[in-house]
């Protein structure tokens, strides 16, 4: 099997995570700048066997847009440009980055790791991927 790579897309950076090659564990794969996005990935994808690329999708509570859909949505277009073979899906990451936070204070992770940016962006791609995981059957 190929991997899944879910994306935690942002207007500066972009949180990523990965499955095993069975597609049984959410693992971080890195926070990038946003700007290196594409290279990233073709250069992961050079390297790996990837499936499926899953991305966060910004709603707010009532369904409409946020500020940040139109931004995800041109990432989306350069996913299907870049990776034709690739499919691309939407999950929805309303709360993905408050959950983060709440799940590294409840890990322990110091106060000082916990404002790094990056880390929540991970964190939050892998919770997303989790949530894919376990609900995809």
């Amino acid at each position: 099997m190929a991997r899944i790579i879910c994306i935690d897309y942002g207007g500066k950076r972009t949180g990523l995570a990965v499955t095993d090659p069975l597609q049984i564990i959410a693992t971080a794969l890195d926070t990038i700048d946003t700007k290196d996005f594409i290279p990233y990935l073709k250069n992961y994808c050079s390297k790996e066997s990837v499936e499926l690329f899953l991305i966060g999708e910004p709603l707010n509570l009532d369904d409409t847009a946020t500020h940040a859909t139109p931004l995800v949505h041109k990432a989306i277009a350069a996913l299907q440009k870049y990776f034709p073979a690739i499919p691309v899906q939407t999950v929805d990451e309303r709360f993905s980055s408050k959950m983060a936070v709440r799940a590294m204070v409840e890990m322990g992770m110091k106060k000082k790791d916990r404002r790094v940016k990056g880390n929540i962006d991970q964190i939050a791609a892998v919770m997303l991927l989790q949530e894919y995981l376990a609900n995809r059957n």
